[in-house]
């Protein structure tokens, strides 16, 4: 009895033993719970991203939800910096172009498309949502260029309705198109500094888009497909992602953060 009870006592001081306490919050509202969110509110924590992702085809080698994936993942290192910033679920559901008869992405299997007017009513509902729990900066940004037009759109059209709202907390609505804007201009102008051509840069999943995925998820990317993913509609690629890697994609994860951070830190001291 003695021995069991000096045994115990040993468990007992070992740290996994320990009473485990919780980690802080973190910047994901879908990770909080509602008291928690409150108590950040009151604390100042008044802006939210809400960003927008998309399921759609990238050639044989990136995953369908890369848009998804690098959305959140880079929304929550421009919350984390901004300091005062939560993070919306991903809206992964997007207009893709038509269904039937299949157009663009939906010319393969995978790819979800659904109308414009559902976007921007999920977009608006959601913006709604957070200036009625308190937050006063709403935040769009978009991972997939098909429908920064209609960021921009809700964003207009949602402040315009709340200029005119009796009472109701302050709010404004910030379409930052700096963040897809980088992929575009600063980080093409890294990859060709480094000798890369245009042709292997592309648009659509060539060496650009891949690298940028690999550095945000390396589970993302079939790597053993990288040398027989040609450009060309059979492949649903525009480049060559041969060349790929996590180091050139790093490159444009840290303009997109960098300079999303200082879009956003723009548009708040405008509203005041």
């Amino acid at each position: 009895m003695r021995l069991a009870f000096l045994f115990l006592l040993a468990v007992a001081g070992l740290p996994w033993a320990a009473p485990a306490h919780a980690a802080p919050p973190g910047v994901f509202l879908e990770e909080l719970t509602w008291t928690e969110v409150r108590d950040a509110l009151k604390a100042g924590t008044t802006t939210i991203i809400l960003p927008v992702g998309g399921t759609e085809q990238s050639g044989p080698q990136i995953a369908l939800g890369k848009h998804n994936v690098r959305a959140r993942v880079l929304a929550g290192r421009i919350a984390a910096q901004l300091g005062d910033t939560l993070v919306a679920p991903v809206l992964a559901y997007v207009p893709e172009g038509s269904i039937s008869p299949p157009g663009g992405h939906m010319r393969y299997p995978g790819t979800i498309s659904i109308p414009e007017a559902a976007f921007k009513a999920t977009l608006e509902g959601a913006a709604r949502s957070f200036r009625q729990a308190g937050f006063t900066h709403i935040v769009l940004i978009g991972d997939h260029g098909g429908y920064q037009a209609e960021l921009r759109d809700v964003a207009a059209a949602l402040n315009r309705e709340w200029a005119k709202a009796p009472g109701g907390p302050p709010a404004r609505a910030h379409f930052i198109d700096t963040y897809y804007k980088v992929t575009e201009t600063l980080y093409v102008q890294a990859l060709r500094a480094r000798g890369l051509s245009e042709a292997a840069i592309g648009s659509h999943a060539g060496l650009a888009d891949t690298s940028l995925t690999m550095a945000i998820d390396p589970a993302l990317v079939r790597t053993d497909r990288l040398e027989t993913s040609p450009g060309g509609s059979a492949t649903g690629v525009s480049g060559d992602p041969r060349g790929s890697s996590a180091a050139l994609g790093q490159l444009g994860v840290d303009e997109i953060v960098a300079q999303t951070v200082a879009a956003i830190r723009k548009a708040r001291q405008e509203m005041h």
